[in-house]
């Protein structure tokens, strides 16, 4: 059956420059990135890019929270297009292996995640978290119309736009820029995202600021972590080249506001079971950096990394192995870690993979798959239990063109994340999506919204000094370090007076403010507290 299926146009090798014309545009955009030329504010020390962090309201708001709502999600890319069909495999089913007579996986090489459906033998690291009810998995998602090309679709997925709409924002960056408007008059000291071996994605992406600090290795990494800088100063001679050297590398270090909490936060956590070499499996090790620094307690709520090579077009059966094996692997050692001594920690972090799209149903003639429609998204940890959501690919009577259509549209999965596992309200989540999409009933555990957004400051008030007269308390607390702005406005919310505008040290702080001393004639006013990439705002009369 699989000789006879009709390739749509682009989608294999052997399509020659119809197949490149889906690649090109991720070709552009390496380019872009490889040559400092990607995103606002990059430029090129040493031949190493350097891009210009510039983290979200959201994320910023999510970072360091005092409340009670200390989750973190975990982004795990996989990066090409993952094959659903040899990840679960539908057990006994003789359409499958009539679909796939060589990259089909026998019942005998897997393991049981129920009677009718199995995972691989070599992903078996992850069945003690199936077992132990912290892993679910949800079928054949995806979007409708299907787009074949790896960066549009890539682009869909990270914006969770209609397929023929090109949105330049990114679903947690118009979610987080909508909440914390003051990120730039006041900016946390903590990074509110991490990408790790990620090109800076538009998953986060807001209007004209991208939220994630976005580290391009693990190595640039362990240099901030080590040292609070990523360029080194030292060993350079006073001459001109030197001294020119010296300060692009100081302007450069001095962009990374973040290096001190990271740098504090590596050095409190510590990683306490062994993971695979980075040699043997690069996403171990950027997960071992993110549990480190969530038992360090960094603060950041939103962690992304990636692994790549899951395009495969070509002798897929061995790649595929190795690319899940290194995923299962590194999932099970990064929730070992973090329940390292009944600390609980593992219940408090969701993983999710994604992928712009999944394989054809149908094996090639180069014993691969091409692109086609739905793949599997996987969740981890969260205390979430077991269990699956969605269809599995209908596989019963296929299209000779085209695959099943998917079961979940993946915005109803982004709508339940940020509802009911970061605790934000429908209306938020409708605002973020461009419409309603249902959530997914029981998929995690769902949390209350937060009652305002009081994690990162709080404006507690005023009140006439009780030892001044014609002076009045201005009371605000600050959960973190950071820069405060406070300012006295007009009826008409014009800006009269800026009282604050420095660093301030986290802890209960009080101005006291005399009006005749600023020239604010008696009447009603507004006072604008900006701390946090948060903005609070009362009324005074004086």
């Amino acid at each position: 059956m699989c000789k006879k299926h009709k390739l749509r146009h682009g989608a294999a090798l052997e399509h020659g420059e119809a197949h490149n014309l889906e690649h090109q545009t991720w070709t552009r955009r390496d380019f872009l990135s490889a040559t400092g030329l990607l995103g606002a504010g990059s430029f090129l020390l040493n031949n190493l890019p350097v891009r210009a962090f510039q983290p979200s309201p959201l994320l910023a708001s999510l970072a360091a929270s005092g409340g009670s709502n200390d989750r973190v999600l975990v982004l795990i890319r996989l990066d090409g297009g993952n094959d659903a069909l040899n990840t679960v495999v539908e057990r006994g089913s003789s359409f499958y292996y009539n679909l796939r007579p060589t990259l089909g996986i026998p019942d005998n090489q897997l393991w049981a995640l129920s009677p009718q459906y199995g995972m691989p033998l070599y992903t078996n690291a992850l069945q003690p978290l199936w077992n132990d009810g912290m892993m679910k998995v949800i079928f054949n998602v995806g979007y409708e119309p299907p787009n074949y090309s790896h960066f549009r679709s890539s682009d869909i997925i990270a914006s969770a736009s209609d397929p023929d709409v090109k949105e330049n924002t990114g679903w947690m960056g118009r979610f987080l820029s909508n909440e914390y408007a003051a990120f730039l008059e006041a900016p946390p000291t903590i990074p509110p995202a991490l990408n790790i071996g990620v090109q800076s994605n538009l998953v986060f992406q807001s209007a004209g600021i991208n939220m994630a600090l976005s580290v391009s290795s693990p190595q640039e990494f362990y240099q901030i972590a080590q040292t609070g800088q990523l360029y080194p100063t030292a060993g350079l001679d006073a001459v001109p080249r030197d001294l020119e050297l010296a300060f692009v590398r100081q302007t450069a270090n001095s962009a990374f506001r973040y290096a001190k909490t990271i740098q504090e936060a590596y050095s409190s956590g510590k990683n306490q079971v062994t993971y695979p070499s980075a040699t043997v499996n690069p996403l171990a090790e950027q997960m071992a950096i993110i549990a480190r620094l969530i038992k360090g307690n960094l603060g950041t709520r939103i962690f992304m990394v990636e692994i790549t090579g899951f395009d495969t077009h070509v002798a897929q059966k061995n790649m595929h192995q190795l690319l899940l094996t290194q995923v299962a692997t590194a999932v099970r050692s990064f929730y070992d870690d973090l329940a390292f001594g009944n600390s609980g920690l593992e219940k408090k972090v969701l993983g999710m993979t994604f992928s712009e799209f999944g394989r054809s149903i149908y094996e090639n003639g180069s014993f691969g798959t091409d692109h086609g429609w739905g793949t599997h998204t996987l969740l981890f940890g969260g205390d979430i239990g077991n269990g699956f959501e969605g269809q599995y690919q209908d596989m019963s009577n296929p299209d000779p063109v085209g695959d099943p259509p998917n079961s979940v549209d993946f915005r109803s999965i982004y709508a339940t994340v940020l509802q009911n596992w970061l605790g934000n309200s429908p209306d938020l989540s409708n605002f973020v999506m461009g419409k309603s999409f249902p959530t997914i009933p029981n998929l995690v555990p769902g949390i209350a919204p937060a009652l305002g957004d009081n994690n990162q400051c709080a404006l507690l008030g005023h009140n006439p000094h009780t030892g001044a007269a014609g002076t009045y308390d201005i009371k605000f607390s600050m959960m973190q370090n950071g820069p405060v702005r406070l300012q006295i406005l007009d009826k008409a919310g014009h800006v009269i007076r800026t009282l604050i505008d420095a660093y301030q040290n986290k802890g209960s702080h009080t101005f006291h403010f005399k009006p005749a001393e600023w020239f604010v004639a008696p009447g009603v006013y507004q006072y604008r507290l900006q701390a946090g990439g948060q903005v609070f705002q009362r009324e005074i009369r004086v």
